[in-house]
């Protein structure tokens, strides 16, 4: 039998692309979204091979559900995709404080007991492969989505301690970076703060227009991206993290360069601050 996946967050985006390509490629896919009607059509011609399953990734009740129901229909979890999220508009200063709350608890709290409640099943089967959908903006950040690449960062830094934890039992974790692709974050997913301060107008408030503006004209491609996300899972060493499109190489290399200047420009500052070894 070819994996089975877990995908959540499939009415829309990566997760509905990722989940229609599964399917067509003969996997086993437990595809999850907070309503079911949202998926309907995607599991409709797949009653062997696919479950729509209901699934808000703040509810601990539903996520439980979720992988019994998975488990009960089809034996085993072999790739989990975390891709449920949403993103949020605002300054660091406008920001309020219950959407950010909001968005940590979807992002990043959601995405971690859903991994929790996973693995058992991987561990017990020496096996698994967990893809957890991050952002470029969880290695660069940028104006007016500061506490949105906080919860990417956050990301980030739990998959690539979590790679370490698992990789003795068998099971891999992959950080899918993209850049700019045609799903609805930039579009109805994302909220935006409704306190706007003129002095930050050409940072934050020029960089969120420039990305509402372009919403629905991205170059990425979410088939494509679906596509080579499944293909490193049928790849024996998998990347930690994966880069989805030009824009996102781009950041990546920039941040590297950043990263580089600033170590070798202040390494001599960094390796004073140790105390002095004995003689």
């Amino acid at each position: 039998m070819k994996k089975v996946w877990l995908i959540t967050g499939c009415s829309t985006g990566f997760g509905r692309s990722l989940a229609i390509e599964a399917l067509a490629q003969g996997y086993c896919v437990a595809v999850a979204a907070r309503n079911t009607n949202d998926v309907a059509d995607i599991v409709a011609n797949y009653t062997d091979t696919a479950l729509a399953v209901k699934l808000d990734v703040t509810d601990v009740v539903q996520i439980k559900e979720a992988v019994a129901a998975t488990v009960s229909k089809f034996g085993q979890i072999d790739v989990l995709v975390n891709n449920a999220g949403i993103g949020y508009f605002g300054a660091v200063e406008e920001s309020e404080e219950t959407e950010v709350r909001r968005m940590f608890e979807i992002n990043v709290f959601g995405l971690a007991k859903m991994t929790q409640e996973v693995l058992p099943h991987m561990r017990g089967r020496k096996t698994g492969h967990i893809l957890n959908i991050s952002s470029i903006g969880g290695l660069r950040s940028f104006p007016g989505v500061g506490f949105y690449n906080a919860t990417k960062y956050a990301v980030d830094g739990l998959s690539e301690a979590l790679s370490k934890e698992v990789a003795p039992l068998g099971i891999k974790v992959t950080i899918i970076a993209p850049s700019g692709f045609r799903t609805d974050w930039a579009g109805r997913s994302a909220k935006d703060s409704s306190t706007v301060i003129a002095d930050y107008a050409t940072t934050a408030g020029k960089n969120k227009g420039d990305i509402r503006g372009y919403s629905g004209n991205q170059p990425g491609d979410p088939v494509l991206a679906a596509k080579s996300m499944i293909m490193i899972t049928e790849t024996e060493n998998p990347p930690l993290r994966l880069l989805l499109g030009a824009a996102a190489l781009k950041g990546a290399r920039a941040k590297v360069e950043e990263l580089k200047h600033d170590i070798e420009t202040w390494a001599e500052v960094s390796a004073g601050a140790d105390a002095p070894k004995q003689a």
